[in-house]
């Protein structure tokens, strides 16, 4: 063969063979950021996972493998048929490739369930049911930020532990609030304590009045709070006007975010104790990546948890399909995921096989007024949670996944 045509198929095979490597789907990579956008959770994710989606994809540099990255949002209105309608339409139609947030636990079991049988990626940084990486763990499903069982091992059994052996739950009349009760009364059982009784409420209900009554009637020292969000606020503002901490019983705020503390104030809010996966002033790189966050926000906003998740399980996503070439295998990009180490500023950690995302968790307690030196200055840290400790291990949550011994 002559040298010049030799060295055009030589050529001409490179290029195949790295269109057959970089296979973008639809030459865009599509991300969804799917929560509740105006009701109960909006301000834990919300508009500002939508924020924290795009501050990555534009610190990526907006394109991955020649192509562009784009963000969709739905409000799913935290309902299971309501985000199977969105999801199945943004997967079979407008060519998305990856869902992130979910908000309840109830969605986004049901957004694992069918990102799973179209073989996409859904990257849950919103809901709580440790249940995802349980027996419905998925292999295209990576469980970002927290969990119930590690909101109970962090808040549960530090309360048991200062003294609050006996409890009454009041439960979110749902899939989340079910698994934080169930997980934070094995705690409280394992240490000894009791469970006197509890009561469900409907999700995104305004009054507690007669929940908290039974509340009281138990006698129990500590009244749990397997809600959140805007319910957890409620009932924390509501119990203050029932004296139910002047009468001698002590809250448990066992899903309480920041965003929740503010609408609070620091004079209602003071001395609860609560687990977190981040905070914007735990170091110089958290609060770099805040203020700007904040600045985009508009209106001084800070973070949450889920918020901060939404933008490191982005960026983690664009490396794992770079690296990968490809977003046209959901199961392949999730076990690239899981090979690889997430190095960010903000949740930097692994993924295990039963797709738990693993990292240190804080426990802290909200400031006395006294105590902050201004806006947004909440917390200070009881102690640090190791990851190694901060996550039911792997072997106890029963998912298919998982290899056993």
């Amino acid at each position: 063969m002559h040298l010049s045509k030799f060295l055009s198929a030589v050529a001409l095979l490179a290029l195949a063979s790295g269109a057959a490597q970089a296979q973008i789907s639809g030459d865009v990579v599509k991300i969804g950021v799917l929560n509740d956008q105006a009701s109960v959770y909006a301000d834990i994710g919300g508009k500002g996972t939508t924020v924290a989606a795009q501050m990555a994809i534009d610190d990526f540099g907006g394109k991955i493998l020649g192509k562009p990255i784009e963000l969709v949002v739905g409000d799913n209105q935290n309902k299971p048929d309501v985000a199977v309608s969105v999801g199945t339409r943004w997967y079979d139609a407008e060519n998305v490739d990856v869902i992130i947030d979910g908000s309840a636990s109830s969605t986004s079991l049901a957004i694992s369930q069918f990102t799973r049988e179209r073989n996409k990626v859904f990257l849950a940084s919103g809901p709580a049911a440790s249940d995802l990486t349980g027996k419905a763990c998925s292999p295209n499903t990576i469980h970002y930020v927290y969990d119930t069982w590690a909101l109970a091992h962090g808040t549960g059994d530090a309360v048991v532990k200062s003294g609050g052996k006996s409890w009454f739950f009041i439960t979110a009349d749902y899939a989340f609030g079910y698994a934080l009760e169930r997980d934070t009364s094995e705690v409280v059982k394992a240490a000894g304590g009791k469970v006197l009784g509890g009561v469900r409420a409907p999700i995104n209900t305004s009054d507690f009045s007669s929940f908290l009554l039974q509340a009281q009637a138990s006698k129990a020292q500590i009244v749990g709070l397997a809600n959140a969000g805007a319910d957890a606020i409620n009932t924390i503002k509501q119990a203050s006007e029932f004296g139910i901490v002047e009468g001698g019983q002590k809250l448990a705020g066992l899903l309480v975010f920041l965003s929740d503390v503010h609408s609070l104030g620091l004079k209602a809010a003071q001395g609860l104790q609560l687990t977190e996966a981040f905070y914007w002033d735990l170091n110089d790189k958290t609060r770099a990546w805040s203020k700007r966050f904040s600045e985009k926000m508009g209106g001084g906003r800070m973070p949450t948890m889920v918020q901060a998740g939404a933008y490191s399980e982005v960026m983690h996503y664009l490396k794992a399909v770079q690296a990968l070439g490809s977003d046209a295998d959901g199961k392949k990009v999730v076990d690239k995921m899981k090979e690889m180490k997430v190095e960010d500023d903000l949740l930097p950690g692994t993924i295990r096989a039963d797709g738990r995302k693993v990292h240190d968790m804080y426990l802290f307690e909200v400031k006395k007024p006294s105590e902050s030196k201004g806006p947004w200055d909440y917390y200070k840290l009881i102690r640090t949670i190791p990851a190694a400790d901060a996550f039911r291990p792997m072997d106890q949550g029963d998912c298919p996944l998982v290899k056993k011994s």
